[in-house]
């Protein structure tokens, strides 16, 4: 409706009713009311794909209803957390920096004696040198030694706490059902490491800035007391990031329902990352071709990535001959250093780097980019969320290609192997700090200084135009004469 239509209408409205019922202008009226009612109820969609949440098209069009619906499109406003029994149990995730040790204990002590929550921290942090008052100083340097010193204090809060926090092992341990809120302390890779402790449901993750890049980590630290009472008290908007789930299939190998729920026939991540570490200590050959030699992954298994899957040529000096199918129809071949596979998450990062778009994690979408083409025509194409992909060496390729899955657990992709990727039924739900718009767009701003340039002046602050008045440009203009080639002048 156009503003003409809307001012009409609201003047049908207001008329005072001096007709009968069931008069002409009664009708207008009610029909204008309607209208009203209706532009009212759609203002603020509900659905990514239609006006309402209701999809239907006309008086006899809807869309089928479909029991295998991989996903729920749902829109991105009305994402809000909120508790239906309060969290108990938090697991806090640190990275390796001397820097984030106040900050690390300071919550822990605070989570503990205040909030009265149970802690889970990963047992490398109870190893940490800093943290440790039986270390032999003789043995370590002399730089060592002094930041060793400076962290005393931080060093007897943490003793203090240490026999009140749940430790776990990343590969032995599952944390399935056992923690209701993820703090993250660092960069970006405490995220990514976050979303790989978790390969099916994962809980709701604050992520407070300590690192580099900060891109998915909008929290500051500064007073981290009042952010994390409103987050466990449900005042918080959420972004849920979705995730891509892989599975590599062997030559040879039965295959396997591509898209069965997580978790029907599969073993669980925990338990599988464990017998491929027994297998591994029992003398398991390490080869290219071996299906155990990564600890979080088999061809049994599939792994869930927040940020992106990478096809690459490896050391091979030839070009990767690659084949991309989309729900089992050939698309195209990439000839080139490689191919990304990345969620909107993982947009902003390598995809950005390789000359794809940048898209809301809100978006449900797939990103399919070309690493170095050798094709002047092959742009970044972006595909729905739910479709799966099929990628597998061309038979004629001349290499076999190297897959790595969020810049981990690298594994060898030969001839006849081939690479499943589809959206996964478990996001990671991040909890914003202002909400999903702000904090995306601040991202960008601070984060990869997106469309920052120096402004262009205004006519008015241009010296060489405010010196002169128009009125005496013109009067020149008219005076002007044009001479030409044998020096005879031309009036203008």
């Amino acid at each position: 409706m156009n503003p003409e239509d809307m001012q009409r209408a609201r003047q049908m409205v207001n008329v005072e009713a001096t007709q009968p019922l069931g008069s002409p202008t009664s009708l207008r009226r009610t029909l204008a009311g309607n209208l009203l009612d209706k532009r009212t109820q759609f203002r603020r969609t509900r659905s990514l794909n239609a006006p309402s949440p209701f999809q239907q098209f006309g008086p006899c069009g809807r869309i089928m209803k479909n029991s295998a619906m991989v996903m729920q499109i749902q829109d991105p406003a009305s994402q809000r957390l909120t508790w239906y029994k309060p969290p108990l149990t938090v697991l806090v995730i640190k990275k390796k920096d001397s820097q984030v040790l106040l900050p690390f204990v300071q919550l822990v002590e605070w989570l503990v004696q205040e909030k009265h929550m149970v802690v889970w921290v990963e047992s490398a942090v109870l190893e940490d040198k800093l943290l440790r008052d039986d270390v032999k100083l003789e043995n370590e340097s002399a730089k060592f030694r002094q930041v060793h010193g400076d962290y005393c204090g931080v060093r007897e809060r943490f003793l203090a706490l240490r026999e009140k926090l749940v430790t776990f092992k990343d590969g032995r341990d599952d944390l399935t059902d056992r923690i209701d809120f993820i703090v993250c302390l660092g960069g970006d890779g405490t995220l990514l490491y976050a979303s790989q402790l978790f390969q099916q449901s994962v809980p709701p993750v604050m992520a407070f800035y300590l690192g580099s890049l900060g891109f998915l980590t909008p929290f500051q630290c500064d007073n981290f007391q009042e952010q994390v009472t409103n987050v466990l008290e449900g005042h918080a908007a959420l972004t849920l990031r979705s995730r891509l789930r892989c599975s590599i299939h062997r030559k040879g190998e039965r295959r396997k329902e591509s898209l069965q729920p997580a978790g029907s026939s599969l073993l669980k991540p925990s338990h599988h990352r464990y017998l491929n570490y027994i297998e591994l200590n029992n003398g398991a050959s390490s080869g290219a071709n071996n299906n155990y030699c990564n600890p979080h992954m088999s061809s049994n298994n599939s792994i869930l990535v927040l940020n992106e899957v990478v096809i690459n040529r490896g050391p091979s000096p030839y070009l990767s001959n690659i084949d991309i199918f989309l729900d089992g129809k050939y698309i195209t071949s990439v000839q080139g250093d490689g191919l990304i596979v990345s969620t909107p998450t993982g947009s902003t990062a390598y995809a950005a780097a390789a000359g794809a778009s940048m898209i809301h994690p809100s978006v449900p979408a797939i990103l399919v980019t070309p690493i170095c083409p050798h094709s002047l025509s092959f742009r970044p194409i972006v595909v729905p969320a739910g479709v799966e992909l099929r990628i597998s060496i061309s038979p004629d390729s001349r290499n076999t290609s190297r897959v790595s899955f969020d810049g981990r657990n690298d594994q060898e992709l030969n001839h006849g192997d081939s690479l499943r990727v589809t959206t996964s039924i478990y996001p990671v739900p991040s909890i914003c700090s202002q909400d999903q718009i702000s904090d995306w767009f601040d991202s960008l701003a601070e984060g990869l200084h997106w469309n920052v340039r120096k402004r262009q002046k205004c006519l008015d602050e241009l010296s060489d135009l405010t010196a002169s008045g128009s009125e005496d440009t013109l009067d020149e203009f008219d005076n002007l004469k044009i001479y030409d080639a044998s020096g005879s002048s031309l009036d203008t």
